[in-house]
């Protein structure tokens, strides 16, 4: 099975947003090339990174976007493993060779989906990122190395970041990397608290 199918079929979402993005993301199955970037609506892998025995999270600050993000991006030509794109955003971006699941339960393991829009710059039109979020894990936080000046990367606690970032999207998701960091067996095993509305499986008209 293709990866990105793969990883969306144990992937369960938790509120009828999510379900909508998820559903959304499916049908670009029917139109080609899910990761191209030449697609209104493309897909993109991303992950915080989190250094679990101080509960801090990693963020890069995005001057395009104004704001403290985790990190990720595009697939290069060719790639279409979702994981295998967020791991190596995250080496490329932090410096971290180390990178890995926080527990074996989430490894491959999908925690957030969501899509957001992106604005116009250059030669490059408004356009949707599908974002396949994952949860990965470092044991040495110190060798973090910005990949460039201007894309800083820094350490924060987690009500820290909550300060810093201005997404409600990443919000959620520095809220469900608590809740793992507090109970990670009793966050995987749970149903979720809002069961979508439809089945997301199930192609938007």
């Amino acid at each position: 099975m293709d990866p990105l199918r793969a990883a969306l079929s144990q992937f369960v979402p938790r509120d009828d947003r999510e379900a909508r993005d998820v559903a959304r993301l499916r049908a670009g199955f029917d139109r080609g090339d899910v990761w191209s970037r030449d697609l209104a609506l493309h897909a993109t892998a991303s992950a915080l990174v989190v250094h679990p025995p101080t509960r801090r999270v990693l963020l890069r600050h995005h001057t395009r976007m104004g704001g403290w993000f985790q990190v990720g991006g595009h697939g290069d030509p060719g790639e279409t493993d979702p994981w295998a794109i967020a791991v190596r955003e995250a080496e490329e971006e932090t410096g971290l060779r180390d990178l890995r699941a926080p527990f074996p339960a989430l490894d491959r393991r999908l925690v957030q989906v969501v899509i957001v829009p992106v604005p116009a710059a250059r030669d490059e039109p408004e356009h949707e990122h599908a974002d396949l979020r994952y949860l990965l894990a470092t044991d040495t936080p110190d060798a973090v190395r910005a990949e460039a000046p201007e894309a800083p990367v820094r350490w924060f606690t987690l009500p820290e970041a909550r300060d810093v970032v201005h997404e409600p999207n990443l919000r959620a998701f520095l809220d469900r990397t608590q809740a793992m960091l507090d109970q990670p067996d009793a966050f995987l095993l749970a149903s979720p608290t809002h069961r979508p509305t439809h089945d997301p499986e199930e192609h938007p008209a």
